[in-house]
């Protein structure tokens, strides 16, 4: 990034208020000077206001809002203070509240911004079509994403481990540093992108596709998962199963109650294999492994009684313990027409295992 050189007319307004050459660090002064040369701190930034705050019940302000070349808003906080405060805090509150602003309202903010500092209002959609390589407004396109760039004169510890752990999280947000020194008559603002360095932006724009596409993927799963459950219980109903009354979730597996503590009636899927199983734990480790003990005392009599495979795990290096039955011809990436087999046959197994377990739960010593 550039040494911008501050104009005599600058300098002098500024000793006319008083200020040393640190008076730059003023956010007045320095958000003045980006609000004209907004360059100095990113090449596809283009001003669409500045002390933005037209949102219901907040008094907050926004120092910048721009835009940059892939139609992303972008929220520019500046601070005066030598360690940039908690401006992360609020750029992330700012960031969310202008998130789902529309090139119709840009157009009527930028439009006021625009006779605020002297210019044609009128041009305002023009000139942000121009900026956009537009030839008419998208709003599909517009505001996908909204960017943080924080600017002052230095950052603390705990601000920047903030942004890297924001940065690891998908969030684009970034530190500029702005430190005004003389040379001689002159008076010079040095800028210089700190987090994340300029040489690791490549590499941060393809850590955050990733973990975009890795949140999608995610995403998905969780709602294959909601509709395979929903297809679970809806069957449990018809069948009066014990998982009849169960809210469907979107994690991989769902429970019930046996009608004894800790022990739960628990159906799982998996991508390609599902189960039902009793799973045992009722706090304590040592219960655990005795309940399931007096459980596989009884093994033949129950897998007399119980038509399908049955696995027993101790998991002598956990907590918990587990009796369970595998499907292992579908899962939740199954088609769908084979789903409501597959769900008819997991509200099944879970019937014929809580059948052939019930009579020795019964006689549990506990």
């Amino acid at each position: 990034m550039p040494i911008y050189e501050v104009t005599q007319k600058e300098f002098r307004r500024i000793e006319e208020k008083g200020f040393s050459i640190s008076g730059l660090k003023e956010r007045s002064d320095i958000q003045r000077l980006l609000r004209t040369q907004i360059d100095v701190i990113g090449e596809d930034l283009y001003v669409l206001t500045e002390e933005f705050s037209e949102w219901d019940e907040s008094k907050r302000r926004i120092d910048l809002l721009a835009i940059d070349a892939n139609a992303n808003l972008v929220v520019i906080e500046i601070k005066r203070t030598t360690d940039g405060g908690h401006m992360e805090l609020q750029a992330i509150r700012y960031a969310a509240m202008v998130s789902a602003m529309t090139f119709e309202r840009a157009v009527q903010i930028h439009a006021i911004f625009l006779a605020n500092i002297g210019q044609d209002s009128t041009k305002a959609e023009s000139r942000l079509l121009e900026f956009l390589d537009w030839s008419e407004p998208n709003e599909d396109a517009f505001a996908a994403d909204t960017r943080i760039i924080l600017v002052s004169a230095d950052f603390g510890k705990e601000l920047t481990t903030s942004v890297l752990w924001l940065i690891d999280h998908g969030i684009d947000i970034q530190c500029v540093r702005i430190k005004p020194y003389r040379d001689q008559d002159r008076t010079l603002v040095d800028v210089q992108q700190i987090i994340p360095l300029p040489e690791a932006n490549d590499y941060q724009i393809q850590l955050r596709e990733k973990g975009s596409e890795g949140r999608k993927q995610r995403a998905e799963r969780y709602d294959i998962r909601k509709k395979f459950w929903e297809g679970v219980v809806a069957c449990a109903k018809e069948k009066g199963g014990r998982h009849a009354n169960i809210k469907p979730g979107s994690y991989n597996w769902i429970g019930a109650g046996s009608g004894i503590r800790g022990l739960g009636l628990n159906l799982a899927v998996g991508q390609l294999s599902c189960q039902a199983e009793l799973y045992i734990d009722r706090g304590e480790r040592e219960e655990n492994k005795s309940i399931f003990d007096q459980l596989i005392a009884h093994r033949a009599q129950i897998e007399t009684g119980f038509p399908f495979p049955i696995e027993w795990e101790r998991l002598d290096h956990r907590r918990a313990c587990r009796i369970k039955s595998v499907i292992a011809d579908g899962g939740y990436r199954s088609s769908d027409a084979n789903w409501p087999a597959l769900q008819q046959a997991l509200v099944d197994r879970s019937a014929a295992l809580e059948k052939a377990l019930r009579p020795f739960l019964d006689t549990l010593q506990i």
